[in-house]
């Protein structure tokens, strides 16, 4: 299981437990979590084949007229290309489904 930023940042903001993999894009977007004594979680680093992954995404989401950043694409593409779980609490990344229906995702509500 995959946290996306969202996620990463309403833990920590309760003080939670975090035992999900964050990708570096999450670590770019909110550094603090490398201080939080509380994550116990991997940091995944796109790989080359990922990083090609997120090319074809926004290429078919393009097609489509629902073109991502490029943050979302390279999470998305890790957690397809690793067979994880994302869970977010950003709507955008539902798009993704509709040029991959195997993206897996988590949708949380915001508390």
């Amino acid at each position: 299981m995959i946290l996306d930023t969202s996620s990463v940042i309403s833990r920590v903001k309760k003080g939670l437990e975090i035992w999900e993999n964050i990708t570096v894009v999450s670590l770019i977007e909110y550094p603090p979590i490398l201080d939080y004594e509380n994550f116990h979680g991997e940091i995944y680093f796109p790989t080359r084949a990922e990083q090609l992954r997120a090319v074809h995404l926004q290429k078919r989401l393009r097609v489509i007229g629902k073109p991502l950043g490029a943050s979302d694409l390279l999470i998305a593409a890790v957690c397809l290309n690793r067979n994880e779980e994302l869970v977010t609490m950003d709507e955008d990344f539902l798009v993704i489904r509709e040029v991959e229906p195997s993206f897996k995702m988590i949708l949380e509500k915001f508390v």
